[in-house]
């Protein structure tokens, strides 16, 4: 049972700015990971797509263990005195921030390739699937302590959005101009500039984490009967496999991730090599900015008029259907291409602001069924849910690349291959926002309403335990 603690500060702009730092120190090294980290490994240290699609698909199977463990052992461990989800961000920053510099090793270029592929498959294992994980589950599950307002969560779930897109328009704008340079008429990556860039932003990781950890409070405090079972190993996975709202989550999420990390990765190849315009890849990163601005106003009063599910699947059925105009038009101009990209963009937005509430409110729904509350371990699945959508989006983007001719460490393509690559950058997302909505419209179950009466069903079982320990 989860119960606010009113004799601590109340909530308000400092967490949620302190919130947004977390993600912000989060994609610093995510965000750049999954928009160049596929470039490091073919363009600068010239591994094959393929076997960095492979890479990709056994690190998520990894991911398994890590991710579920992490939560599991959130829930089990007892609270320390600064909280249950904040001390694992003191802990484990300084690992994130070493393990992200260490996959960015330009020296390794000129290894032997059986020696760049183990240090490939070493790297990105220990940086993605324990380091990563060990701080993003319990800065995640967070949310649901620091405050039981529905409306408070969801405006953490748009400041944290917000760090993200900020570290994403930091990224997309810096990096371009860094890791390439003009070789007869042609950009080439830079196997230093990525090492300097990584070193960089692993710094400003460890800042951001600090930031969140000294600017959140966690209020909200998990109160169990005494005469309460905890529930079993087996009960648990019961009541995950048996939630209709965190399946259907589960399933959009993987669809969302397929496509944007799709978009991400086809992104780098699009603007170079179809466009032939690093600064067009730099205004590219730069769009997200005012998107967010504009969300930041509109995403509560969209929320609280028509709800998350409803806005949601309208907002991902229209970027849908621009992007899959955008794949017939086979525009030529960058910035023509930019300005439909702009709009195409704003619904995919809106969801991708407020999905961290989505999660808030289905752990609220499998309370509301089955009596317990495990956050951690609920965060912890969907974490895991969402790194299969990268695995499956780096390994269809190696595939896809090696399917349609595109050789690694050349710097001029064949023109069909510029072609696959755009119709891959446009009709892969569309389809893929299209699913998303039909997901939203017809599996997920917690709508407006239901969402409105679960928090009051909540509310009257905190209130009727707090009148029996009252008597």
């Amino acid at each position: 049972m989860s119960v606010q603690n009113n004799n601590v500060k109340p909530f308000g702009m400092r967490d949620k700015i302190g919130y947004m730092f977390g993600d912000l120190g989060n994609d610093f090294t995510f965000t750049f990971a999954s928009s160049y980290l596929m470039v490091f490994y073919t363009n600068v240290l010239g591994i094959p797509a393929s076997m960095v699609g492979i890479l990709f698909l056994v690190a998520r199977f990894i991911d398994a263990f890590t991710d579920i463990g992490m939560g599991v052992l959130i829930d089990r461990v007892k609270p320390a005195k600064d909280g249950k989800f904040k001390p694992w961000i003191r802990r484990m920053c300084g690992f994130v921030a070493i393990a992200a510099f260490l996959m960015y090793q330009s020296g390794m270029a000129n290894a032997p390739m059986w020696l760049r592929i183990v240090y490939m498959f070493a790297t990105y294992i220990l940086w993605g699937s324990f380091a990563y994980t060990s701080i993003n589950i319990p800065y995640g599950s967070m949310a649901s302590a620091i405050t039981s307002n529905p409306a408070q969560r969801a405006e953490l779930s748009t400041f944290r959005s917000m760090g993200a897109s900020f570290a994403g328009v930091a990224i997309g704008i810096i990096v371009p101009q860094v890791i390439y340079h003009e070789v007869d008429g042609q950009q080439v990556a830079s196997g230093t500039a990525f090492t300097i860039a990584a070193a960089v932003f692993s710094v400003l990781a460890i800042i951001s984490y600090i930031l969140c950890y000294k600017m959140t409070t966690e209020r909200v405090k998990i109160e169990k009967d005494p005469n309460e079972k905890a529930p079993t190993a087996a009960e648990s996975v019961k009541a995950l496999v048996s939630s209709r709202a965190l399946l259907a989550l589960i399933a959009a999420a993987i669809v969302l991730l397929l496509s944007t990390m799709l978009g991400q990765s086809m992104n780098q190849y699009l603007y170079i090599n179809w466009f032939n315009d690093r600064n067009a890849l730099s205004v590219a990163g730069m769009i997200a900015l005012p998107i967010v601005l504009i969300m930041a106003v509109v995403v509560g009063r969209i929320t609280a008029r028509f709800g998350k599910k409803e806005a949601g699947t309208v907002g991902m059925l229209v970027s849908g259907l621009i992007y899959i105009l955008l794949g017939f038009l086979k525009i030529q101009n960058a910035y023509l291409y930019l300005v439909i990209v702009f709009f195409g963009m704003l619904g995919m937005y809106y969801f991708n602001m407020v999905i961290w509430s989505y999660i808030t409110d289905v752990i609220d729904d499998m309370e509301v069924k089955s009596g317990h509350r495990e956050d951690g371990t609920v965060y912890g699945v969907y974490s895991f849910a969402r790194k299969i959508g990268q695995a499956l989006a780096g390994g269809l983007s190696g595939f896809a690349l090696e399917a349609i001719g595109f050789v690694s460490g050349a710097s001029v393509q064949a023109p069909e291959v510029n072609e696959a690559i755009y119709s891959l950058a446009n009709f892969g997302p569309g389809v893929m926002y299209v699913i998303v909505a039909l997901l939203l419209l017809f599996a997920y179950p917690l709508s407006k309403s239901v969402v409105i009466k679960n928090g009051e069903i909540l509310e009257k079982r905190r209130q009727e335990r707090l009148s029996k320990e009252n008597k």
